[in-house]
This record gives C-alpha cells, sequence and structure tokens, in this order.
C-alpha cells in the first residue's frame, strides 16, 4: 500500500494470485477493497535467497507472446517466512504490493463522499496479527456516537473499459451533469443508498448546491451517454494510456465477477523425450557440442564429456538438432503468428508412449502390468497412475468485462502486467497425482463419423458460431471467422466424461471436486490425440496422499466408470435437461447438461462448463449419437 497505509491488509492464497487475485485485480476485504499493483512495484529485495521457478518449456512459451519477449525468469510471490513468530519483524514488511481502490470512501453514518486525498478520512491498522480490521474511519462525522469512530467504506461504483483500463466514478461531474458545482469548487457530496428491487438506488448529492442525481442514470447501454468517455487509466500501474482510449466506459460494482478475469499459461513439468529430449540436451552442452562439425561426431564420442550422454542419437539426428538449436538462437524460426504456443503436444506424447519415462521428483508414472481391466477394455485404450506430477502456472495478463479466449489470446485485449515490457511474469508450482485414461482412437473414429451431420452437432456448432459473436461484436474485424477454433465432436465427447469421472470421484472417494483439475488431450484427423488426464493440482496435503491414484486400481476403476456412465443415463432435471440443445437465439455452448448432472467448479473446469452434452457418451435419446452405446 502507499507509504501511510505500509502494513499487511491481508492474505490470499498463491494460487489466487494466478486466478482470482492477480495484477490489477480488486480485491474486496472487510472494510474496503484493494487494488493489486503492477510488476514494477513488486519487491524482492530483502528476501534472502529467494529463487525463481524453474520450468524451461512454459518460460519459452510464455516468450511467444505479444510484448513477453524479454520475460527472463518466472517468479513466485514475495514471501517470507517467520510471521507468525513475530508480527512486526521483517516477514510483515513483505508481500505483494496494494493501493486503497477506489479511493472515494463513505461514511457508514452520515454518507458524506469524499476522496482519500480530501483529509476528511483517517486510517487505522495498528494490530499486526489482526489485518482484517484495518480501516478507514470519518473523525469529524457530524452524527458519530460515542465511543469508536464511524467506519468509512470504499465507495462501491467504478468504471472499466474492454481495453483492461479501471477508473474512478467521477462522482462530481456526474451529479452536477458534466459541469461545475455553481457553488463550490470543491463541493461536499453525500452517497445515499434507498434500497429497494429494482436494481441500483443509490443517490449522489451535492451538499452545496443540492444538485441530485440517482445511479441508474449512469446504468445498461442507453444510459452510457451519461459517462464520460474512458480516460485510459491503468490504475494499478499509476499510468494513463498514450493512446488514449475509444472504448465506451462501463459502470461496475466493486466485487463484480467481470471486473477481472486472468490470462493464464500452464504446463505439466513432463521429461523430455525424443527430439525434445536430445534437443534438450544440445542446448544444456551446447558450447562442446555445437564446435565440431558433423565429421567428427566419432571423434567427440570418444573424447567430448558432452557426446556421452548422446549415445543413444544417430550423428544425423544429433546434426538436425543442432540446426534446429542454431536457427532458434539465430531467430530465424519465428513464433507462431496466432493461437497460444503448444504445450500439451510433449504431455501427450509422455502418456501415450510405450515405455513409461523414468520416476523423477517431478514426474512419475505407473501402468498396471495387466493392463486395461477387462470389463473396460472396450472404453479404454489405457490407463496410467500418476503418482506424482509438478504443475506450474503463470500469469501472463488480464482482461476486463470479457474472458480470454482459451484458444485465441488476441481476440480479448489484455491489460499490461507493468509499465515497460516485463521482464518477469508471476508464477506458481502446484504438486499433485493422477489419472490419464486413453480411449481407443478406433472407437472415436467410427463414433465421429456417426455423428458427423447430425442435428445436434450441427446445433452445437451454430451455437458455437453465435456464441463468438454475440460474445465480441464490438471487436470483429471484417476477417473474422465465427467456427475459428472450433474444437470439435471428439472434445465434447472427452470433456463430457472427464466431467462425469470427476463428479463421480468427489462423490464416492470423499474428494472435494474443486481440488480436481482436468486436462483434454483432443485432436482430429491429422493430429489424433485422445486422452483425459484428471489430477489434483492444489496448494494443500489433500490432492498429494494417493487417494486419487488409487482409484485407478482395476476393481475401483470398473466400479466408479460403471457407476459416472450409468447415472450420466438420468438427471433430476430430466425430460428439460436431456433434451436441451443451443437454439438461436440462445447461445450456450452446452447440451444435455446442468448443474444436477454435469457441472462442476471453475477452478475444476479447463472451458467454463461449456461444450458439454451427455448424450454424446451415454445413450439417453439417439443411441447412434453416444460413444458408448453398450454400457458396461
Amino acid at each position: 500500500m502507499c507509504a501511510q497505509y505500509r502494513r499487511r491488509v491481508g492474505a490470499v492464497r498463491p494460487s489466487h494470485l494466478m486466478f482470482t487475485s492477480g495484477v490489477g485485480a480488486l480485491v474486496d476485504l472487510p472494510n474496503f477493497s484493494v487494488l493489486v499493483q503492477g510488476l514494477d512495484d513488486w519487491r524482492y529485495d530483502n528476501i534472502p535467497e529467494w529463487e525463481p521457478i524453474k520450468e524451461e518449456r512454459l518460460l519459452a512459451a510464455v516468450k511467444t507472446l505479444h510484448g513477453k519477449r524479454h520475460v527472463e525468469q518466472l517468479r513466485p510471490a514475495p514471501w517470507l517466512e517467520g510471521l507468525d513468530g513475530d508480527p512486526r519483524g521483517p516477514a510483515s514488511r513483505i508481500g505483494v504490493p496494494t493501493t486503497p481502490f477506489p479511493a472515494w470512501l463513505r461514511c457508514t453514518v452520515c454518507n458524506e463522499l469524499g476522496p482519500i486525498d480530501s483529509q476528511v478520512f483517517g486510517f487505522e491498522n495498528e494490530k499486526p496479527t489482526r489485518p482484517h480490521e484495518a480501516r478507514f474511519f470519518h473523525d469529524s462525522c457530524g452524527r458519530k456516537r460515542s465511543g469508536r469512530k464511524p467506519l468509512v467504506v470504499a465507495a462501491r461504483f467504478v468504471l472499466s473499459c474492454t481495453a483492461g483500463h479501471l477508473d474512478e466514478f467521477p462522482y462530481s461531474h456526474y451529479v452536477h451533469r458534466g459541469g461545475p458545482c455553481v457553488k463550490a469548487s470543491h463541493p461536499r457530496l453525500q452517497m445515499e443508498d434507498r434500497g429497494g428491487n429494482i436494481g441500483a438506488n443509490v443517490e449522489i448529492r451535492c451538499i452545496a448546491c443540492g444538485e441530485r442525481r440517482n445511479m441508474r442514470e449512469a446504468m445498461g447501454k442507453r444510459n452510457e451517454q451519461n459517462l464520460p468517455r474512458c480516460r485510459g487509466r491503468n490504475a494499478h500501474l499509476g499510468t494513463f494510456d498514450p493512446q488514449g482510449c475509444d472504448r465506451d466506459p462501463k459502470v461496475l460494482v466493486v466485487g463484480a465477477s467481470n471486473q477481472w478475469f486472468s490470462q493464464t499459461l500452464s504446463a505439466l513439468v513432463v521429461p523430455r523425450s525424443g527430439a525434445n529430449e536430445l534437443q534438450a540436451k544440445v542446448e544444456q552442452h551446447w558450447v562442446q557440442i555445437s564446435r565440431l562439425p558433423k565429421a567428427m561426431y566419432a571423434y567427440g564420442r570418444e573424447n567430448v564429456t558432452a557426446f556421452k550422454e548422446l549415445a543413444k542419437w544417430t550423428d544425423d539426428e544429433i546434426d538436425a538438432a543442432v540446426a534446429t538449436v542454431q536457427a532458434i538462437k539465430e531467430g530465424s524460426q519465428q513464433a507462431p503468428t496466432s493461437g497460444y504456443p503448444d504445450l500439451r503436444t510433449p504431455e501427450w506424447e509422455i502418456f501415450s508412449a510405450q515405455q513409461l519415462p523414468e520416476p523423477n521428483d517431478d514426474f512419475a508414472l505407473r501402468r498396471d502390468p495387466d493392463g486395461v481391466p477387462d470389463p473396460l477394455k472396450g472404453l479404454f485404450a489405457d490407463v496410467i497412475q500418476v503418482e506424482r506430477l509438478r504443475e506450474v502456472r503463470a500469469l501472463v495478463g488480464f482482461t476486463r468485462l470479457d474472458s480470454p479466449d482459451p484458444d485465441d489470446p488476441e481476440l480479448v485485449r489484455p491489460a499490461p502486467l507493468s509499465r515497460d515490457d516485463p521482464k518477469w511474469v508471476p508464477a506458481g508450482e502446484v504438486r499433485g497425482e493422477g489419472i490419464f485414461l486413453r480411449i481407443p482412437e478406433q472407437l472415436l473414429a467410427e463414433w465421429e463419423q456417426r455423428v458427423d451431420g447430425s442435428t445436434a452437432l450441427s446445433c452445437h456448432r451454430a451455437a458455437y458460431a453465435e456464441f463468438r459473436k454475440n460474445r465480441y461484436s464490438d471487436r470483429i474485424a471484417a476477417q473474422f471467422d465465427p467456427m475459428m477454433h472450433w474444437p470439435g465432436a471428439r472434445f465434447i465427447a472427452l470433456h463430457t466424461l472427464s466431467h462425469l469421472l470427476i463428479r463421480t470421484i468427489a462423490l464416492d472417494c470423499g474428494y472435494n471436486a474443486a481440488s480436481l483439475s482436468e486436462r483434454i488431450y483432443a485432436g482430429n484427423e491429422d493430429d489424433p490425440r485422445s486422452g483425459i488426464l484428471i489430477y489434483t493440482a492444489v496448494p494443500d496435503a489433500e490432492g498429494s496422499l494417493g487417494g486419487l491414484v488409487s482409484q485407478a486400481e482395476p476393481e475401483r476403476l470398473v466400479r466408479l466408470t460403471r457407476r459416472a456412465l450409468h447415472d450420466a443415463k438420468r438427471c433430476s432435471s430430466d425430460p428439460l435437461c436431456k433434451e436441451r440443445l443451443p437454439q438461436p437465439p440462445a447461445d450456450f455452448l452446452h447440451g444435455a447438461a446442468c448443474h444436477v448432472c454435469l457441472f462442476v467448479s471453475e477452478t475444476t473446469c479447463e472451458r467454463g462448463n461449456r461444450f458439454l452434452d451427455r448424450r454424446f457418451v451415454v445413450p439417453i435419446d439417439d443411441p447412434k449419437l453416444a460413444l458408448f452405446p453398450d454400457l458396461p
């Protein structure tokens, strides 16, 4: 916080800084709200021996995104152990910096409205062990009673736009309808909440001249003309956009769910395999290997230490890897022109390999010697117990009003994390365990042929196009392709199956569903992939004690799968649920799915509970549409 308020005012988990309370987010505290400041203000100077998070594959992916080419590190949030033992010690002065926002406050007794710098309000945070009691107060309140000074809270309206800008609501400008007060240069204001059940019924009143205006006149599309133009303010950086802003501002209430959406990348730390493994070793020993031409590789194998690690590759393969690394270093290989970098392929290669990699501290797999249990051989081609995994997540940006598209990083404009191109981005790492299930490719291919051209799939495709048009209509370019990044029927089937298993695990095994995550590996005709990874990756001990891995034991997996598929045939919301298909003008992206049968928490689903439909997995109407028409 600012110098006069410098003391701890709250705490969040590291994962919150990735998904709910990261750079630029408003965090609602018990008595006021704060804005998480940009990376320029994060300090690590007083943290001895702190280390960046190591994950080269994720770091390389971050560098391919616009404005991130200078990123050199993935850093954890600034934190120092010892706060519990010494609340006033060095650890109390280290953390993620915030600033009070909105800076307009309202007295809860007399309704006086004013900015923090007006000297009307005071601040107290005297108990380092009770940061939740930090508060602003109105010392000169005309209605204060004996005892504690009246509490002051944040005035609950702010302005934002789809370019990611965030600004104070211009109360004085608004109540005086764009002009100055005729009685005072800096008029005192009041905010009166009149209650009611017809939306915002909050009135702003100027004490000096008596002007009044209800906040309803600032809400909605038709009242946008009552708001000033967006000033291009990046409040978390303390700057204004030098190019200005051409977007229309919207009124947001503090605490609104659309004030901040994280844009993240995540990767499982998996061993390098095949060409990736060779390339990694060449990069590691570049100085020794690059000096020798191909004709001297035989000499190198006998006399150069680095070549001892390349024994299982031929001279041609080593030469090709050297050329690839050289091209990357010279910049001749360009980053992808569209879409997010591919972080799933190396993971899929490991999970689908016949020979599992050697276990290490970050990653360990086990395959039952007897293979898939007999009752499930028609459903699964492979079952792997992921006994140990590490996931690294990086925050690469954030958006306001519109959430970022999970496939197209350019469709929604992200707000900057720092004033200049960042040299690092915030990251977090979690450890856990999981189950990997691979669906037979032939089964999926035959099913795709059956559903291709069906009314149900056509409705899903049409809804996807309508969804993109409606959601991003003010940013659609002339070459806008409404079907770009359509995930395909295969993804819908795999995603639905994943949710069925997650919900059954949560109900049958006592797992908290919010502790589970999913990764769907769904390919296409050119790149067939058909895998589901259900895993625990949470910052506590619940997801690393073997509870999920044990569900892949043959008897338990058979019981779990049977229950998931049979329960999917009925829903207490049927027949409404099972008959549902996305139809115009609706643009929701699910069919036979609802909170009763398929939806899971936002932290669990990688696609926000979209692309789900029970009819594509089990027979609930037309058996031809079901991936598994005959249940085990």
